[in-house]
């Protein structure tokens, strides 16, 4: 059974700084892109960053120079370095996994955590 199970979320002044987790099981993590999105109310779920099994990383505009992806393949886990949150950061964060596995892919998505940035 596949789970990503994410923590780390909360609530923050405008500034601050969080660091996301996103803990994986049930796939084979080394060989899977892992990323995170971003769903605000009444807003489309976005992508935020997202890291290649090799390592490679991309990133929304948006948070270019202030998030970091990273992963640890020893732990099955994926996190996002938040720094100089913003307001308009607040939303829902998710970690998805998705791959090539003996042709067939698949994508998973995690519960998600809630990331209120207020005054």
């Amino acid at each position: 059974q596949v789970q990503l199970v994410e923590s780390g979320g909360g609530l923050v002044q405008p500034g601050d700084s969080l660091r996301l987790s996103c803990a994986a099981s049930g796939i084979i993590f080394s060989i899977s892109t892992m990323g995170w999105y971003r769903q605000a109310p009444g807003k489309q779920r976005e992508l935020v960053a997202g890291i290649t099994s090799g390592g490679s990383t991309n990133y929304a505009d948006p948070v270019k120079g202030r998030f970091t992806i990273s992963r640890d393949n020893a732990k099955n886990a994926v996190y996002l370095q938040m720094n100089i949150l913003k307001p308009e950061d607040t939303a829902v964060y998710y970690c998805n996994a998705n791959g090539r596995v003996g042709g067939a892919t698949y994508e998973h998505w995690g519960q998600g955590t809630q990331v209120t940035v207020s005054s």
